[in-house]
């Protein structure tokens, strides 16, 4: 009976995708979901950026509570148990919305940084890419898990709007990160450590 779990030795000696191949190999599959997130990422930021007037708002009235109230009118029926958590300071909010972009465009940069890295360590080092990876798509799940989901939906009570609310594309997106995130850390006979030794 074969064991299902097979030692580390076995799992090093396992044969590596050739020529063809390698375009179905993890390495390649990696390197095209990190460039995915990455593009994503970028595509929000430059949205944000280039559409600013449209997508402020969303910020806006997240901060505001405004619509907290189960698709009744703007500001009616709010619930004044937890209203002072709202933040209505334009200034404020608009520091905010700056954040969210910056955050929006440091890890798409990472994140492309770290698809060259891949595409870099074809020759077997993916120690840095798989590192840097990592790094980035953590960076995606604190924004959609932590901002969107944490904060914005249970802080701000973003749950209860029908007007203003990305909990489902803030789920979506925190999902597709995470994943890419766990197969990054599959143990497989590609990830060598330093010198060429496979980990």
């Amino acid at each position: 009976m074969s064991n299902p779990n097979p030692p580390a030795t076995q799992l090093a000696d396992a044969p590596i995708a050739r020529g063809w191949q390698r375009f179905g190999s993890l390495p390649v599959m990696l390197a095209v979901l990190v460039a995915l997130n990455a593009g994503y990422i970028l595509f929000v930021a430059f949205g944000n950026i280039t559409d600013f007037a449209t997508n402020q708002p969303f910020v806006q009235h997240v901060l505001s509570m405004d619509t907290t109230n189960f698709g009744a009118p703007t500001g009616k029926d709010l619930d004044p148990a937890t209203m002072w958590r709202a933040i209505t300071d334009p200034t404020l909010q608009m520091i905010g919305y700056f954040g969210i972009i910056v955050w929006e465009s440091a890890t798409g940069v990472v994140l492309v940084v770290s698809f060259v890295l891949w595409i870099r360590g074809r020759g077997g080092d993916f120690a840095a890419a798989r590192a840097l990876s990592s790094i980035g798509l953590m960076m995606l799940i604190v924004l959609f898990v932590g901002g969107f989901i944490v904060v914005g939906g249970e802080w701000f009570q973003m749950w209860k709007s029908t007007a203003w609310n990305g909990l489902d594309t803030a789920f979506r997106n925190s999902m597709i990160a995470l994943v890419t995130l766990v197969l990054i850390q599959v143990p497989s006979p590609y990830w060598r450590r330093a010198g060429g030794q496979r980990s």
